[in-house]
């Protein structure tokens, strides 16, 4: 439920951070002001004691995170993918939230699946393990179909956990309107409408039958892709709350030592990995949304597995365009009609300067070129281009969201496996690939057969719509005329000029 009660959730994270020990570790690693950090260490010591303790057997900040919840235990899986943000040191605590959580019993496990496929799973199942990987919203077991001798995986959510979520997600809200009040300045980062699309990733995840079918469409999209794969799902033994799909053996993709006693190249690995979701982005629109270490494995052959379909993403055709032109200038130092791509798409008011919104992504961008990828920090380059954007009113795009913090990611993948990846060369042949193939001519003539079509299924009402359009826009026409009060003296002139003419001439006679 939504409400001022839920700033004791807010006190209670300070107090928790404080009292495990990792606020101050926290506010390190994201390089806070110093006044900041001495008014947030100042305001949670005193109440600390009515933070969460956690598992003492953890580092202090998966401990906090861990204790607090699932909401903030996803945001510990996005730092755990970025050592260049988050510090080499706290990104490795943090790993541990991916997939090696404590888990709920198998007893519990079982209870939920006959409640959901109406099974006994001692009857379906001859073998049903211990969970081999416990996340923030599932656990995951291996199981061997009686029938068939099969090997499956199967996913069950953790009880209670829709609950625990919408504590979360309700506290969020409280934060969101808060920074509204207090910071003005912020409002053109849109945080309710943020948490709003946060809630919507959230509600879809929970629902294992939305899962379901995202991770059959994208086993689909991506069946030609000859170095991915995706398991298959198996509907019958599946539900609201259990997910069951094929048995994949693999490594994980942050088990780095495992990938090199295996053989595996780490390098073409990293560069792999950033080419499949920039592929699946650019080329299908659709796209796996939470690619970190703990979802996805490599097969013996080298290819990608990816796990975990609750988060994924889409993006229409229009929106992937205006990405890759943006990407390509970027890629080609083209900064003017990178600047130029952000004003026709309407990302920043028209009353803006073309030639100055150019000359402020060209100190964005240029850093990136000419030097050795690991000398670059990402944090530093992000903080910059943040402070572009306000500096233009440049506004949030939700619809963009899910797009650009899968990339930072999927980067952070990248560069734990390689960490002198250029990822803008990287990127350069698929961008290109799709440039060519959807705004070269081919692309045009697509859009003209599109279009044809389009009119030709609203053949018919054509004429109708055409001619209410018009009427429409006639009666705004004459209102806004008559609304007006200098075409009234107009007229009074006009009238007065010929009376005086007709005046004069009758004078005459």
């Amino acid at each position: 439920m939504r409400g001022p009660h839920n700033i004791f959730r807010l006190i209670r994270t300070g107090a928790t951070l404080e009292r495990t020990g990792a606020m101050s570790i926290v506010l390190t690693a994201l390089n806070a002001p110093r006044p900041l950090r001495v008014v947030a260490r100042l305001l949670c010591w005193p109440i600390k004691w009515f933070g969460l303790r956690g598992d003492e057997n953890m580092p202090a900040v998966t401990r906090a995170l861990s204790a607090l919840g699932p909401a903030y235990i996803k945001f510990g899986q996005v730092l755990s993918t970025r050592p260049d943000l988050a510090g080499e040191e706290l990104a490795n605590q943090l790993r541990v939230l991916q997939d090696r959580l404590p888990p709920f019993s198998i007893e519990e496990a079982k209870k939920t699946f006959f409640i959901e496929t109406g099974l006994l799973a001692d009857e379906v199942f001859d073998e049903f393990s211990e969970a081999i990987a416990a996340a923030s919203i599932a656990q995951v077991h291996k199981v061997r179909l009686r029938e068939t001798q099969e090997e499956l995986a199967l996913k069950v959510l953790r009880p209670g956990i829709e609950k625990a979520f919408r504590k979360d997600v309700d506290a969020f809200y409280l934060l969101a309107g808060l920074v509204n009040f207090f910071a003005p300045f912020a409002r053109r980062l849109r945080p309710i409408e943020v948490i709003e699309h946060f809630e919507g990733i959230v509600l879809s995840e929970l629902d294992l039958r939305l899962e379901s079918s995202s991770a059959s469409k994208f086993k689909d999209t991506t069946k030609n892709d000859d170095d991915f794969n995706v398991p298959s799902v198996n509907w019958k033994l599946s539900g609201k709350r259990v997910m069951t799909m094929s048995w994949v053996e693999g490594i994980a993709l942050g088990d780095i030592k495992s990938l090199e006693d295996a053989g595996h190249d780490k390098s073409i690995l990293g560069e792999r990995v950033l080419q499949l979701f920039l592929n699946h982005a650019l080329r299908d629109g659709y796209f796996h949304a939470d690619m970190h270490q703990g979802n996805l494995k490599v097969s013996l052959d080298g290819k990608i597995i990816a796990f975990d379909f609750g988060i994924m993403g889409y993006i229409d055709e229009y929106t992937r365009r205006v990405y890759a032109e943006i990407l390509y200038g970027f890629i080609k130092r083209d900064y003017k009609r990178v600047a130029e791509v952000h004003f026709e798409a309407g990302y920043v008011p028209m009353d803006r300067d073309v030639e100055d919104f150019a000359n402020a992504l060209r100190a964005v961008g240029e850093p990136i070129f000419g030097m050795d990828a690991a000398n670059i920090s990402m944090g530093k380059l992000l903080a910059y281009l943040l402070e572009v954007t306000e500096r233009f009113e440049m506004e949030t795009r939700t619809e963009l969201i899910l797009l650009q913090r899968t990339m930072v990611v999927v980067e952070g993948v990248a560069r734990s496996l390689s960490p002198n990846i250029n990822i803008w060369k990287t990127a350069q042949p698929i961008v290109e690939n799709y440039i060519r193939k959807s705004i070269g001519p081919k692309a045009i003539l697509k859009d003209i057969a599109n279009t044809a079509r389009v009119v030709a299924r609203f053949g018919p009402r054509l004429p109708n719509l055409v001619e209410n359009i018009l009427l429409t826009q006639s009666e705004k026409q004459e209102k806004k005329i008559y609304s007006s009060k200098w075409p009234y003296f107009s007229i009074a002139i006009i009238s007065a000029f010929f009376g005086a003419i007709l005046a004069n001439l009758l004078s005459n006679l």
